[in-house]
C-alpha cells in the first residue's frame, strides 16, 4: 500500500492568523498559521497548519477556506527536551462546500506504547493511544488518539504492534502546566485524534 494512503486529512474552517515562516526544505519555503474549525457543539478547534509558498495567495485572516492534508509529527528540542510537535501539512486547496462534515481524518497505523484506560469524575471510559503511522521516504508520524466508552473497551487490552484503521476529527485541547519551581502555571494546548471509529486490521510485532 502506498503509505500516502495512511494519513488522510480533510479540514474546512477560517484562518485565524497570519501566516508566518516556519522553514525551508529543498528550496521551498513553508509557512504555519491556525484554523479555526467548527465542531457540532458550537465550539472551535483551533488547528496548526503548515503550508508551502505555493499555496499562500488565498490564506488571508477571516477567509474560509478547505484543505487535504496529513496530521504529521516532529520532535523539537525546548528546554533541553525532546517535544512531540504535531501539525496538518497541507497538500492542496479544495473548493468550500455547504453540508459537509468539516473535520474528518482517516489513520491505518500501529499501537506504539500501551493503551491507557481511565474514566472520568462521571464514569465515561476513555482510552489515550499513540499510533505510529507510516509515511513515504521510511519516515513515521506519531498520533496521540483518544477513543471513548465502546471504542475504549475495545482497543483497551489491545498490545503493542497491533495494526488499526480508524476514523475520526482532529480536536484541539488546552491545559495547564505548572512552571518548574513556581506555583505559576501557563496555558498549553495539545491537540490529538478524537476517534468516532476503529477496527483491528492484524496484529503484528513492530
Amino acid at each position: 500500500m502506498n503509505s500516502d494512503n495512511n494519513n488522510n486529512v480533510y479540514l474546512q474552517g477560517v484562518v485565524d492568523d497570519e501566516p508566518t515562516y516556519n522553514h525551508s526544505c529543498l528550496d521551498e519555503d513553508f509557512y504555519s498559521f491556525n484554523l479555526r474549525v467548527k465542531r457540532l457543539s458550537g465550539n472551535d478547534d483551533v488547528l496548526p497548519i503548515t503550508i508551502s509558498h505555493k499555496l499562500l495567495e488565498n490564506i488571508k485572516p477571516g477567509e474560509t477556506i478547505a484543505l487535504r492534508g496529513q496530521f504529521r509529527s516532529f520532535n523539537k528540542a525546548v528546554d533541553g527536551k525532546s517535544r512531540l510537535i504535531l501539525t496538518i501539512f497541507c497538500r492542496e486547496l479544495c473548493p468550500c462546500e455547504d453540508d459537509v462534515n468539516t473535520n474528518m481524518i482517516e489513520l491505518n497505523g500501529f499501537v506504539c506504547k500501551s493503551p491507557t484506560y481511565r474514566s472520568t469524575p462521571l464514569s465515561r471510559e476513555i482510552c489515550d493511544l499513540l499510533i505510529a503511522v507510516n509515511r513515504n521516504y521510511n519516515k513515521s508520524d506519531y498520533i496521540p488518539c483518544i477513543a471513548w466508552g465502546r471504542n475504549a473497551q475495545f482497543i483497551n487490552s489491545a498490545p503493542v504492534g497491533t495494526k488499526i484503521h480508524l476514523t475520526g476529527r482532529i480536536q484541539s485541547r488546552e491545559y495547564y502546566k505548572k512552571i518548574d519551581g513556581t506555583d505559576e502555571t501557563i496555558t498549553k494546548t495539545a491537540y490529538e485524534v478524537s476517534i468516532s471509529n476503529l477496527a483491528i486490521v492484524q496484529l503484528e510485532t513492530i
